[in-house]
């Protein structure tokens, strides 16, 4: 979309060339880069261009952190995460999913995300040195600052939460190097400087809508938003290196144990934090002239990037700009699978490998959020006996992201795919932020400063209103659903909030970081871990978010048909997805399909009964499950699991081949920094919790 950001971007890329690759580069900007290029409004301009450009690199929104860094969560599991032979290694995107890194896994590097970070901060340099700083053309420059600012703080954003403690500059490399080879620095800090920078940005930049200011350039409502998030992430839990910061003011975290001098910690004075974070959602939600709603279509937001318009109700406060058939993987290596064959011959779209979600998502919503169908896709379109048509394809650990659809894209883009011999970049943006975001931020922080039915003054809202604003959209005005959660307590209300975010957000990279912010990560991961494992087993109950599931609310089969006036299409609605409706053959000819579900692949028999003898794919199945996510803690015992399952014995036996957890450290969520940053450091860099160097 925005084909200026890529014309004017070339000439960006000319003239912010000498900007550093990473940090670590020994070649500083000339001082053209520095002194010149923000000369003018144009000038600079051009330059912010190439900054947004750097977004699209591969291993920033170009792929890894929209699609393959979205790892293992409750939400979120790339279905090669379950694979036995891939699970721990750690030179490609497997073992990195299951939070096993090494510092020679090339597919974890932090270089594009630097090269970003770096050129946002010689923006700032440059434009705050700009003589055109003093002329009529002020304003316009401090709005260009803003998006700097805004731009910097992003990118150090990203890389604590993925890193952990990194280098940090204020300004942009020196001439001498002085401030090239530097150490660490806490996350704290880096966290207070990007709040203070996303604090001054936020009163020089417009609103979305003004100029050319749309949702593709930082405007004053993203900054608002990535403010109130960076807070909360800096006032959240993470894993800290005590060996290498003895000396901060940390809570410990109660219940995960430290090891090795690692622990989880965060703030003491968290609280804090979330007063920034309820200031930036409150500040925005009750500003007269904020331009951005709620989508009351919440598939329409959905149908409207995936064909690259904007939203019409400014519902995505900003969203990474891409260019059709330029870059982009977002619909093309993840969302709903279109089969080789149907439009190109070799070629297809779409997929579960590296993003998906499971079973267990799908069974935490409510039937009637009408968010469930929009985020899980188990059709799939594909050629079947020589004709195109949707098909029921089910794998329980590899449930397509349904937000992205081939039949939403633009007849271009379709047209392109047809003749293409290699993928194609969809152009598809990638949303960072939405605007519902900002009503559950602002119930979080609420909730937790003041609990959820105190009113919040410059909104008029509760945090329980705030959280039901979301619901409503996702229910319908008037519904009983709205209402159907349990605010009766400040730690009742958190759960809501933390089953909300995850309806809310399926599949949008957020769920992970969110699960690890709240101190969550491993026991929600193991709980999925879990309840899947008693899907397949056949054993009841089983416990998915709040609820438990009994025998009839998950099928042996599922009973569907095709829409009358759409042939080729399933009909949804006659789907018995939440009741078992027992074991039978349907007509085919009357237009009656069939296929079976999750206990039939290897619990139970084709009459829907226990066999007599473990189906030889059972063990492996649940090893399959039971090894994602294992580098998150130092180790794992699952024999109280296997107590519970019918097969257990066997089961275990097989699990007993497998090596899971990382024997170093709880909680480590973080990449390892790769070798050569840690080589050409001249001493500066080491990784912590256990990685090599």
């Amino acid at each position: 979309m925005i084909k200026h950001i890529f014309v004017v971007a070339l000439s960006a890329t000319v003239l912010l060339s000498s900007c550093m690759d990473n940090f670590l580069d020994t070649e500083s900007p000339s001082k053209a880069s520095s002194e010149n290029v923000f000369d003018t409004p144009v000038m600079t301009e051009a330059a912010l261009m190439g900054v947004y450009s750097s977004m699209t690199a591969s291993m920033m929104y170009g792929q890894k952190l929209c699609v393959n860094w979205q790892g293992v969560s409750d939400v979120e599991v790339g279905s090669n995460a379950f694979n036995l032979d891939d699970y721990n290694q750690t030179n490609g995107d497997t073992g990195g999913m299951n939070f096993y890194d090494d510092p020679y896994n090339t597919t974890t590097k932090w270089n594009d995300i630097w090269t970003f970070t770096e050129q946002a901060t010689t923006a700032v340099d440059g434009i705050r040195k700009s003589p055109a700083m003093e002329t009529e053309d002020r304003e316009t420059m401090l709005a260009y600052l803003g998006e700097a600012l805004t731009l910097r703080a992003l990118g150090y954003f990203e890389l604590v939460r993925w890193w952990g403690d990194v280098p940090f500059k204020e300004n942009a490399a020196s001439s001498d190097l002085s401030n090239v080879y530097i150490g660490k620095c806490d996350k704290d800090t880096i966290y207070n400087h990007i709040i203070a920078d996303l604090k001054e940005a936020i009163g020089y930049l417009p609103w979305q809508g003004k100029g050319t200011y749309n949702a593709e350039r930082v405007t004053k409502g993203f900054a608002y938003g990535l403010l109130a998030r960076v807070a909360l992430f800096a006032g959240g839990w993470s894993v800290r290196d005590g060996n290498t910061f003895p000396d901060l003011k940390l809570e410990h975290h109660p219940t995960i144990a430290e090891m090795n001098g690692f622990f989880v910690g965060r703030p003491k004075n968290y609280q804090d934090y979330y007063q920034i974070a309820l200031d930036a959602c409150a500040d925005l939600l009750a500003d007269p002239e904020n331009p951005h709603q709620l989508d009351p279509d919440f598939e329409e937001v959905w149908e409207k990037v995936n064909h690259l318009e904007l939203n019409p109700y400014n519902e995505n406060l900003f969203e990474v700009a891409f260019g059709e058939g330029q870059s982009g993987d977002v619909g093309a290596t993840m969302g709903y699978t279109l089969g080789n064959g149907v439009i190109n011959a070799s070629r297809g779209m779409g997929g579960t490998g590296y993003a998906s979600t499971t079973l267990y998502y799908f069974y935490s919503f409510d039937p009637e959020d009408k968010r469930r169908d929009v985020t899980c896709a188990f059709p799939s379109y594909e050629m079947v006996d020589g004709v195109a048509k949707e098909t029921m394809r089910l794998n329980p650990l590899g449930v397509s992201c349904g937000k992205w659809r081939w039949y939403w894209m633009t007849d271009e883009y379709l047209q392109r795919l047809e003749v293409a011999t290699s993928r194609i970049s969809t152009g598809i943006n990638w949303i960072l932020m939405r605007y519902p975001d900002i009503y559950l931020m602002f119930a979080e922080a609420q909730n937790e400063l003041h609990g959820p039915t105190e009113v919040e003054a410059r909104t008029g809202l509760s945090a329980a209103a705030a959280l039901e604003v979301v619901r409503t959209r996702a229910f319908g005005a008037g519904s009983a659903k709205v209402k159907d959660y349990d605010g009766s307590s400040k730690e009742a209300f958190f759960n809501a909030i933390i089953n909300e975010r995850a309806w809310e957000f399926g599949c949008e990279c957020i769920r992970k970081q969110d699960l690890i912010r709240w101190g969550l990560i491993v026991d929600k991961v193991e709980a999925m871990k879990e309840a899947l494992c008693l899907m397949y087993d056949w054993t009841f109950p089983i416990k998915v978010f709040d609820k438990e599931l009994t025998q009839n609310d998950i099928p042996r089969r599922v009973y569907y048909k095709y829409e009358a006036d759409r042939p080729d299409y399933i009909d949804l609605s006659s789907l018995n997805l939440n009741q078992d409706l027992g074991i039978y053959d349907p007509n085919e000819s009357k237009g009656e399909y069939y296929v079976n579900w999750v206990p039939m692949q290897v619990g139970i028999d084709q009459n829907g009964r226990r066999p007599d003898e473990v189906n030889k794919n059972y063990a492996k199945t649940i090893c399959k499950i039971l090894v994602i996510g294992t580098g998150l803690n130092a180790s794992y015992d699952y024999s109280a699991l296997f107590s519970k399952l019918y097969w257990g014995s066997e089961a275990q036996a097989e699990f007993s081949k497998y090596s899971v957890g990382n024997r170093t450290c709880n909680y480590r969520h973080v990449f390892a920094i790769d070798y050569e940053s840690v080589f050409e450091s001249q001493g500066w860099l080491s990784n912590s919790y256990g990685f090599r160097n």
